[in-house]
């Protein structure tokens, strides 16, 4: 007997598949993250951002000012914290080989110690990895309740300019944020998905009451170089002793 033939990838399979690649497609990335203004208060100023996986962060205002940095897990708790699996012999991502379909994404996710050094808690942690878009791994066309999102629209882009692949995508009963209270897609939402790093670069809430929310990712640098300087905290009460200091003699 004939066996069926494999039904080729949709556009919505292989844009799910790039949802779940981020893992595995960087290890160092620098960008400025923006929240657009929505018309009900202040949105949060922009920052820029260096990441090195698994634990390394650095933020700081866009006029160069410190605001945060990681180098360890310990080190990111309450607000600024690491969401990551409880189980510590769980290994990192990059250590361990997920699935892939013939066109290099991941079709299915094994069991690691996810997690991204965040900063300041909200959408961060699906920003960096916008798994909870497409889950682990694909669900039976049977199953349809079981999807995250319903992925609609899909289109290749171009975003600050990189290439990217855009979508609709609208969250199910089976949707569930990274961050509790904190969804990438609260409702029908457009995001972009950065082509090389599988980052969301943009997201848009189109229906709802946080419709026109968002966040705005513009990377800058992908797998460079990073100096331990930068994830290392400045101690305040030392003396940066290649400054003058004068010496008041009296009289």
């Amino acid at each position: 007997m004939p066996r069926s033939p494999v039904p080729a990838p949709t556009d919505q399979d292989e844009f799910a598949a790039l949802c779940r690649s981020s893992p595995w497609r960087w290890d160092t990335v620098r960008f400025v993250l923006s929240w657009p203004a929505t018309g009900e208060g202040e949105s949060p100023e922009p920052v820029r951002a260096w990441v090195r996986r698994p634990s390394d962060l650095r933020v700081e205002a866009l006029d160069r000012s410190p605001l945060y940095t990681a180098t360890t897990l310990q080190r990111s708790r309450d607000d600024f914290y690491v969401t990551s699996t409880s189980v510590s012999w769980l290994l990192e991502p990059s250590l361990v080989a997920p699935v892939y379909t013939d066109s290099g994404l991941v079709e299915r996710r094994p069991e690691a110690a996810y997690g991204e050094p965040v900063f300041g808690g909200g959408r961060w942690q699906a920003i960096l990895d916008p798994v909870e878009l497409a889950g682990n791994a694909p669900v039976p066309p049977y199953l349809p309740e079981r999807r995250p999102c319903t992925i609609e629209d899909v289109r290749p882009g171009n975003h600050h300019g990189r290439r990217v692949r855009g979508a609709v995508v609208t969250p199910g009963p089976a949707y569930e944020a990274a961050t509790p209270g904190h969804p990438l897609a609260p409702a029908r939402t457009h995001v972009l998905v950065d082509e090389q790093t599988a980052i969301c670069v943009r997201s848009e809430v189109l229906e709802g009451p946080s419709a026109g929310s968002g966040h705005d990712v513009a990377i800058e640098a992908v797998d460079a170089y990073f100096v331990d300087d930068l994830f290392t905290s400045v101690t305040l009460d030392l003396t940066d002793v290649s400054r003058h200091l004068p010496w008041h003699v009296g009289p």
